[in-house]
């Protein structure tokens, strides 16, 4: 018997300009499933901003991953590629105000609780955000409950902190491969 529903999806996709929208619907649709509409705007926006990034400066090609989890209180999104170039978050105090590019991860540090990039093995990264959850609406299944935690709220880090530091000598879990929602 499920006592929780699922609450892992990931999406394998080249990141071409039609891909990024519909992994934007994918990601609305999955939200809505977990009953969690209060995050789509802001989880559509910060991953077209991710997935753009990919389209925009990631080689040799433009193949990735977005893995979206639902853990107690906080949604975690991730763009996986294999580019091993760390993304340079720009000064936005001397951009241009007209200028249309350059202010993606500054958005995404803005709108999100959390955000951060790691390096992925030998060859690739991965750059996340996370938002946290509405406390009434937290995905339950049939009778069941999960654990309560009480949450410390915390500001959001400025945008030019990248989260915690990564032991390169771990290794991390292998992410799940499969195009079903759900």
């Amino acid at each position: 018997m499920i006592k929780y529903p699922s609450r892992h999806c990931t999406v394998e996709l080249q990141a071409l300009p039609s891909r990024i929208g519909q992994v934007r619907r994918i990601v609305s649709a999955q939200l809505r499933y977990w009953h969690l509409d209060p995050l789509i705007d802001r989880a559509a926006l910060c991953v077209t901003e991710l997935l753009t990034n990919v389209h925009l400066h990631a080689q040799p090609d433009k193949t990735c991953t977005v893995e979206i989890e639902l853990l107690l209180d906080r949604l975690t999104v991730s763009v996986r590629d294999s580019d091993p170039r760390l993304p340079v978050v720009a000064d936005t105090g001397d951009a241009d105000a007209l200028a249309t590019c350059g202010r993606g991860l500054a958005m995404v540090a803005a709108v999100s609780e959390s955000w951060g990039v790691r390096p992925d093995g030998d060859a690739g990264k991965v750059v996340w955000f996370t938002l946290p959850t509405p406390a009434a609406t937290v995905v339950r299944g049939a009778g069941a409950r999960p654990p309560q935690r009480t949450a410390v709220e915390q500001p959001a880090r400025r945008f030019a902190e990248v989260g915690a530091r990564v032991d390169l000598r771990r290794p991390e879990r292998a992410p799940a491969r499969s195009a079903v929602v759900g």
